[in-house]
């Protein structure tokens, strides 16, 4: 892995195939560090054709995170913004988008296919309305418009969101992290204990920081809905979501193909808020397939 500076912060990023061929920048979700797209699928990618660039988004993983900023009281930020007022927040989902370009400047690449999950999606999705000339095209992967009325996640699901672990003992973060992607993950899909257990350890043992993730979520609390925004994107664009999503129903991604002229969306039955293995080789071929045609 590599860190690169763009846009005032540090990136840290990493590549897959060959410099040459078309980029694919993928971006991640909520708290989530790059390690979260798999291996397989990025290598699956640049074994089509593609130069593929993860990354960890600011304040996650490796970059760099805004610490002197403080933990946020997101519950009390909720209520004002339902209120109508304004919340402080050291950054929005705009300058997430601009960290995307800044990336791209810092790697000398002219354009990219915006691939993003979740957050990872919203930030993809300004970054293709708002530097249409940086985006080849728009993949916005178990996402939404923010749109203010579609249906919520289940309960037991958005919960996990602001649930803390028992305790700060490394099992305790396991322990909690492996319900987190249970709950959220996809029905159809069950992981496999050993695998997850793997795949969390990793990402406890690169870097836990919840305060982060916080600040995330303030983020996309203050930056409101993208319905205006989408309706001007201009690049290809297609929308991938699971059927059974338990954290961001599929009317989020179908709202998004709604708003995006000529989008047009895949739905997956059994798939849910996460990537499992058997989702890897479904998602390479949609992607590859439609990359290639943008």
């Amino acid at each position: 892995m590599a860190r690169a500076k763009a846009n005032g912060i540090e990136i840290e990023y990493e590549t897959f195939g060959k410099k040459a061929d078309p980029a694919l920048l993928l971006i991640m979700g909520l708290g989530a560090q790059l390690t979260l797209w798999p291996d397989a699928l990025c290598e699956g990618l640049a074994s089509r054709g593609f130069h593929v660039v993860r990354y960890d988004n600011r304040d996650v993983g490796l970059s760099t995170d805004f610490d002197k900023w403080g933990v946020p009281n997101v519950m009390d930020a909720f209520m004002k913004l339902m209120k109508g007022e304004k919340v402080a927040t050291p950054y929005l989902l705009d300058d997430l988008a601009n960290d995307a370009i800044g990336l791209l400047d810092a790697l000398d690449i002219d354009r990219a296919h915006m691939v993003g999950a979740s957050m990872g999606g919203m930030i993809a999705q300004i970054a293709a309305a708002k530097f249409p000339q940086r985006s080849r095209s728009l993949v916005s992967i178990m996402s939404t418009s923010g749109r203010h009325g579609l249906p919520v996640g289940k309960p037991e699901a958005v919960a996990m969101l602001s649930a803390q672990p028992e305790g700060p003992a490394r099992e305790q973060l396991i322990a909690h992290a492996i319900k987190l992607r249970t709950v959220i993950g996809s029905p159809g899909f069950p992981a496999d204990r050993a695998e997850l257990r793997a795949l969390v350890e990793r990402n406890i043992d690169r870097r836990y920081y919840p305060a982060g993730a916080a600040r995330q979520y303030l983020a996309v609390l203050a930056s409101g809905d993208r319905v205006d925004l989408l309706k001007t994107v201009k690049v290809p664009t297609l929308v991938l979501h699971g059927a059974d999503d338990p954290l961001l129903p599929v009317d989020g991604g179908r709202d998004v193909a709604s708003l995006v002229p000529g989008a047009r969306i895949e739905t997956f039955p059994g798939w849910g808020h996460d990537i499992p293995r058997e989702m890897v080789p479904k998602l390479v071929g949609s992607l590859s397939k439609f990359c290639k045609a943008a």
